[in-house]
């Protein structure tokens, strides 16, 4: 038997205006689906997800801080987050969110987005990437969480390995936690 693991298309932009100091003034815009299908662990014949079906999209206006290109954190009160699934998913009762017999679901939160990059010794680097959402609109206090811990280890020119960690809870996705460790070797040649 087969699972997929990790299939996963995300797109993230964030436009920013000098406000004073450390502080930029920011918009910023997520997009994520997957390629491929889903299909249930108990029966693998049944589909439960395919190209575009869930699509997340967030979006909203905020305040920055740049410390530097490795620490910043954006603060977003007025995130407006969009789910799209074929409607075929919620025939027979809701699927991500999207409530039975509809095929969108919006919702209006905040959103914060944090990232920190350090040298934990020479060659070796961490990476974290934090996002928070809440929706404003239901269950305020029910925190959408997304973290990553990636870590870049130099062998040499050409070799480096990777180790990711990525946790992530969204009670209209999966009501738990959903976990994925990777280990990695990488091949690096310069043209």
């Amino acid at each position: 038997d087969l699972q997929k693991t990790d299939d996963r298309f995300e797109f993230n932009s964030l436009l920013g205006k000098k406000a004073s100091g450390e502080w930029y003034y920011s918009f910023f815009f997520n997009f994520k689906t997957q390629f491929d299908s889903g299909f249930d662990p108990a029966n693998s014949s049944v589909k439960i997800s395919h190209f575009f079906s869930p699509a997340f999209t967030q979006f909203g206006p905020g305040m920055l801080w740049k410390k530097s290109d490795n620490l910043k954190i954006n603060v977003a009160p007025a995130t407006s987050k969009i789910i799209v699934v074929h409607p075929h998913f919620t025939d027979l009762g809701p699927a991500f969110g999207v409530k039975m017999g509809e095929s969108m679901r919006y919702e209006f939160g905040a959103a914060i987005n944090g990232y920190y990059k350090f040298n934990i010794m020479e060659n070796v680097s961490a990476e974290n990437i934090l996002n928070l959402y809440t929706n404003y609109l239901e269950e305020v206090y029910n925190v959408d969480l997304d973290y990553t811990l990636n870590i870049v280890m130099k062998v040499n020119k050409y070799l480096t390995t990777n180790f990711a960690f990525q946790t992530i809870y969204d009670d209209n996705a999966y009501r738990g936690f959903q976990t994925r460790q990777v280990i990695g070797i990488g091949v690096n040649y310069g043209f």
